[in-house]
């Protein structure tokens, strides 16, 4: 999901030409599974919070989660309501008080969104407050630590990373530490952290599990 949306145009800063798998899903989609087998998670219900051309919601059904998601690209629902009619997947921004008007989930999903928001603590509170009780959020981001970010400068490609010439692009940049605190604020507490896409100190993104803890702040609990 880009939030990061053209006022003028209503156009954030992916393009979406169909509604299949891209090629990071390669790597993100066996972490999330990972990650949803050790949940725990009674119910297979996902709320996904940025389903973009909705390839991933459609991959996960198909192994028997029941999946919900929001999108604000107009472009990509078009293309997601078009390939899976079975699905409900709705226009839609973190933003936007998405508890009330689809409930709580003992799962809720969040590929590649964080880089994205302006506002990513209201974003984290959006996710904490679709949890219920007990239950887990999995996010991912492009990993940043100390030897990635060393080898980025010394390899001159610090510039193609951060991707300012990109509108609407990637604007946070997110370490372990950072995007762990980000969610604590929200009450959601990491429990595990996995490096994807190549060696884990040279990951391309990082997918991190949080959980929500009974009586945190957001939701019903």
């Amino acid at each position: 999901m880009a939030e990061t949306i053209d006022p003028r145009t209503g156009q954030g800063g992916y393009a979406y030409s169909s509604a299949a798998l891209n090629l990071s899903h390669a790597y993100l989609l066996p972490a999330v599974r990972r990650l949803l087998a050790r949940s725990g998670a009674r119910e297979r219900r996902i709320f996904e919070v940025g389903c973009g051309n909705g390839s991933v919601a459609n991959a996960l059904s198909a192994e028997g989660w029941s999946v919900t998601g929001i999108d604000p690209s107009a472009e990509g629902i078009a293309h997601a309501r078009a390939a899976y009619p079975h699905l409900r997947l709705e226009p839609g921004s973190a933003y936007d008080p998405l508890a009330s008007i689809y409930g709580t989930f003992p799962i809720v999903l969040s590929l590649e969104v964080v880089e994205h928001v302006y506002a990513p603590r209201d974003y984290a509170r959006a996710v904490a407050d679709l949890l219920e009780p007990g239950g887990h959020a999995i996010l991912s981001t492009p990993y940043h630590g100390y030897l990635k970010n060393l080898a980025l400068a010394l390899s001159g490609r610090m510039d193609a990373h951060f991707t300012a010439l990109w509108d609407h692009g990637h604007i946070k940049f997110w370490s372990v530490r950072t995007l762990s605190a980000l969610l604590a604020e929200a009450g959601l507490e990491v429990v595990e952290v996995l490096r994807v896409g190549r060696v884990p100190p040279l990951a391309k993104s990082m997918v991190l599990m949080a959980r929500k803890h009974a009586g945190a702040p957001g939701g019903r609990a």
